[in-house]
């Protein structure tokens, strides 16, 4: 996620005027800060909104225990808030907390990790630059060179070495060349160039000494002996084992794919032109137990191997390819074609051509010189005269090839795309269900088809493996693990049950209560929707209401307006007329500062609108909106309803349940003191996209200490930034002066404004960030925290815990006895609250597994909690057990979820985010259209629409 300022904008106040790219969502009203002028650190937080006076944030040692915010002289000295000043830079010294301990609590159990135990010999391992003359951008051609060289020279000039190569710049050796610098020169022979150009080309590559591979540091690190990562020499272990792989399969990232990869012979169409193909990945990483392999069973999706009208016909559903393109079908076939390659089959030998679009011609209407006295030729009489070919789809229009002045027109038919490219593209919902359906694994056959795979790769055959004296074990890694207790959950006193704990990581709501019930007044509902007629959607609602109702909302039965039916093309007008209608209504009833405070919404009966209808309502109109699919709401089953009645009751600011020991104060290190709980996710554009702009969100808890409730902010940025540039801005302003804004800033006035206490604590749950932005992210995004604390008062630097949380990783954790029903659940997964900080996690900081959630199907992905910075001191249990049962206060279910829920509450907000820009892929007509730009002129980032004032108010994006 980028983010260069194009972000929400919020309710900007006389005083307080944050960047213009931010956007605020809060869960409470009250004025702008900052003092006039905004100047310095001083004295920023808005006083309390009780009506006598209270003391803001003290600058000095407190009288109390609970105040007592100690800051060296140091250190403030060094988070003074300067206008002018830079983000630090990246800086190999940061260190992030050792591991302070294992946890104890929970009951201890076995698991088994799809990683494998590294074993080395003792070997000089070299580092060598490589130089490739002319340039190659291919890593396969590349490759290619490499290859050769070896061939050629490995036992004249090479010291009958085995090198490795990394497809880029640098080649590893066990054991040093014969020479320090040497140049080669190495003849390539072009079997199916592109263009079918068959020919020799002649190379020059330089290889020189760069450096040695310390194998004794990186023993001394895995032995917890030495803080600093050996990086250089895992990536040359890394480059070895990959060497094989590379050269037999097909690389995507960190992973291999073909089309022998798996089990079965199965169809592996997943639609519209479209194949699955399985594969795996493969990862070296430094763990407790030593170096381990970390190998996972994939599949991802790749063109097919058709020829490319018979692609054309499925990727366009065309039923009859003899009939013209629309001018739509051929854009959007240009799109997906566009650097593909593909080989002709009217000519014996092979040849092949990328593909730089597409004709707006039929092939029936394009000509070309056939000559340079200018006549021309047709293409379909040139194929028949010169191929014999007679082309059977004269009217779809043509591949093109070569460049725009010289262009090489090539008929579908007479093209088949080459196998093994990757379809980088977003799949649609039914491509989607396909790929999972094929790949979803239980637990037990997963493990047994890592197995597998390690058992093909045969890692301790491999040539180039035992060249370097590398061996892999074939058992996985065993690990004690422990299973925490799930948490005991409080709802509302008048329910015949007050508590519930839950059981295998989920419980239900009957005989309770929510514990803080929302209030609907002024309700109505729309229906887009065919399926249902008026009498079914009246009765959708009549049930709808019941069950809120049932469960503690004040929830008016009469809606404000009868129901509206309306067509899937009328949205926009049919929205207004429901917002005009309903202040009438009210104005009618003598109802003064009030306004139409739910609007149900039955979606169409075709998919593809609810973004359009999402940022209407709540960017354009401000209607807080619940909608509903169709086909479930024409059942009105019981446990659909109840959900409804869980994500309503939050956007209408109630509460559904809460943690007991947050209610009774017994939470380590968030219920002793004022603490803030924030979650922050940056989401990328889809792939293929290349302008559209990365969103970040943040969200806080508001609500301390039953920290549930979540007030958010939006930022749009630059495309694929990963750090979150909008946490804290100052703007100079010419009136004013220096003017402080930013999302954290914003937030902590929030939390002051909702609980009458500034946050003693934070606690800050980052998601989406890969390892090698660690010291990136937290040098750039606490140095935004701090100052945006420094601005809110002098000295308040409260102590902060940062915390990235991983989804995208690749260990999986199994059962170690798949039929023992004590430790697996219904799914044949891992009980929920299995958690594991030993033996595959970093051998001296602080991270751990949890899987917090039971599995539903496939095998669950734990998630991976790394701490970066630890100035609360937490504890492995505390901080374990806080996440665990974290996870069991999300909003819109109940069951536990895998993600800590501010890390989730920020990803489901950035997205909702996207559709106030990009609206749906399949979204049609004006309104959506006018939001395909998102870069104004300058390619400065476009600022999000601003979220209406009832609607950021409350956790509108459940």
């Amino acid at each position: 996620m980028s983010r260069r300022g194009g972000g929400r904008r919020s309710d900007h106040s006389r005083e307080q005027q944050p960047s213009p790219a931010t956007s605020v969502a809060p869960l409470g009203g009250g004025r702008g800060v900052g003092g006039r002028g905004g100047r310095g650190t001083g004295d920023c937080f808005p006083p309390p909104s009780s009506t006598h006076s209270l003391t803001v944030f003290q600058t000095g040692p407190s009288s109390s225990a609970s105040d007592s915010l100690s800051i060296d002289v140091e250190q403030k000295l060094t988070l003074e808030v300067s206008a002018t000043e830079l983000p630090p830079a990246s800086s190999k010294a940061v260190r992030f907390p050792p591991r302070p301990g294992f946890g104890t609590v929970g009951n201890k159990c076995v698991v088994r990790a799809n990683h494998f135990l590294v074993s080395l010999a003792d070997r000089d391992l070299y580092h060598y630059d490589v130089s490739i003359t002319p340039e190659v951008t291919s890593r396969k051609i590349s490759r290619a060179v490499i290859t050769q060289l070896v061939i050629s020279y490995r036992q004249s000039h090479l010291g009958n070495r085995r090198p490795v190569y990394d497809g880029k710049k640098s080649l590893y050796t066990a054991g040093s060349l014969p020479f320090s610098s040497k140049e080669f020169v190495v003849k390539l022979v072009d079997k199916d160039g592109e263009a079918g150009q068959r020919r020799e080309r002649e190379f020059k590559v330089a290889i020189k000494l760069a450096s040695r591979a310390d194998l004794h540091h990186l023993q001394q690190f895995l032995n917890g002996k030495q803080m600093d990562t050996p990086q250089e020499t895992i990536q040359v272990l890394d480059v070895v084992l990959r060497e094989s792989p590379s050269r037999k399969y097909t690389v995507v990232g960190r992973s291999f794919f073909s089309q022998t990869l798996g089990q079965g012979d199965e169809s592996r169409e997943i639609g519209d032109g479209l194949e699955y193909w399985r594969g795996f990945y493969q990862s070296l990483r430094p763990t407790q137990m030593g170096l381990s392999l970390n190998i996972d069973v994939s599949a991802t999706s790749f063109y097919e191997s058709v020829k490319v009208s018979d692609f054309a016909t499925k990727y366009l559903n065309i039923r009859d390819p003899k009939k013209p393109l629309s001018d739509t079908d051929r854009i959007k076939l240009k799109k997906v074609l566009r650097g593909l390659r593909v080989e002709v089959l009217h000519v014996q030998h092979v040849r092949r051509y990328k593909v730089s679009g597409v004709t707006t011609q039929p092939l029936s209407h394009l000509t070309f010189p056939l000559d340079e006295s200018g006549k021309s030729i047709s293409v379909i009489q040139y194929f028949f005269e010169k191929y014999g070919v007679r082309l059977q789809y004269p009217s779809l229009p043509a591949l093109q090839s070569g460049s725009d002045i010289k262009p090489i027109y090539l008929p579908m038919e007479v093209c088949k795309i080459v196998p093994g490219q990757r379809f980088c593209k977003k799949l649609n919902e039914r491509q989607v269900t396909a790929l999972l359906r094929a790949t979803c694994k239980r637990p037990r056959e997963r493990e047994n088809s890592i197995a597998q795979m390690v058992r093909e790769n045969n890692y301790n055959r491999d040539e180039y493996a035992v060249e370097f004296g590398i061996q892999v074990t074939n058992t996985p890694a065993t690990i004690e693990a422990r299973v925490l207790p799930p948490p005991v959950l409080r709802y509302h006193e008048t329910g015949r049950e007050k508590k519930v704990q839950p059981d295998m990581g989920q419980w239900n709501m009957i005989n309770m209560k929510m514990l803080n019930g929302g209030t609907v007044e002024y309700w109505a509902c729309v229906n887009f929707s065919s399926r249902l007629n008026s009498n079914i959607a009246c009765q959708f609602c009549q049930e709808l209401v019941r069950m809120c109702s049932s469960k503690g909302m004040a929830f008016n039965p009469n809606p404000l307006l009868n129901m509206f039916s309306a067509r899937p093309d009328q949205i926009e007008r049919t929205l207004r007329e429901v917002l005009n209608r309903s202040e009438k209504a009210l104005t009618s009833k003598g109802v003064k500062g009030k306004q139409l405070q739910l609007l149900i919404i039955i979606l169409p009966d075709v998919g593809g609108l609810y973004g359009t209808i999402k940022r209407i309502c709540e960017t354009e109109l401000g209607l807080v909106s619940q909608c509903c699919q169709p086909k479930h709401a024409g059942k009105m089953g019981k446990q659909y309803l109840e959900n409804l009645s869980l994500k309503i009751n939050v956007k209408v600011g109630g509460r559904n349940t809460v943690l007991a020991d947050a209610i009774e104060k017994r939470i380590p290190l968030v219920t002793d003191r004022p603490t803030i709980i924030f979650g922050a996710d940056v989401t990328h554009p889809q792939p293929g996209e290349d302008s559209s702009p990365s969103i970040a969100a943040v969200v806080a808890s508001m609500d301390w200490p039953e920290v549930t409730k979540y007030r958010g902010l939006v930022s749009a940025q630059g495309h694929r930034v990963e750090l979150i540039e909008d946490l804290y801005k100052v703007v100079n302003d010419s009136q004013r002066g220096m003017v402080h804004g930013g999302m954290i800033r914003e937030l902590l006035i929030s939390f002051r404004r909702s609980t009458n206490q500034k946050p003693h604590r934070i606690l800050f749950f980052r998601d989406g960030v890969s390892e090698g932005q660690f010291s990136q992210v937290l040098l750039y995004e606490m140095d935004a925290i701090r100052k945006a604390c420094a601005s809110l008062e002098e000295g308040y630097l409260p102590p902060v815990t940062f915390v990235v949380v991983q989804k995208r990783h690749h260990t999986r954790l199994f059962p170690a006895d798949h039929n023992n029903r004590a430790f697996t659940d219904r799914s044949g997964n891992i009980l929920p609250g299995t958690v594991v900080d030993t033996k595959i996690c970093h051998p001296t900081e602080f991270d751990f597994y949890l899987c917090s959630h039971a599995g539903i199907q496939g095998t669950s992905r734990p998630t991976h909690y790394h701490v970066l910075l630890d100035e609360n001191n937490f504890s492995p249990n505390a901080l374990q057990t806080l996440t665990n049962n974290l996870c069991y206060t999300y909003a819109r279910c109940t069951r536990s979820v895998s993600l800590v829920p501010p890390a989730y509450y920020a990803h489901l907000f950035a997205f909702r985010a996207r559709y106030y820009i990009e609206g749906d892929q399949s979204d049609s007509g004006s309104s959506a259209g006018a939001r395909s730009c998102t870069r104004e002129k300058g390619g400065a980032v476009k600022a999000l629409p601003q979220i209406k004032g009832n609607v950021k108010d409350v956790m509108f994006y459940c």
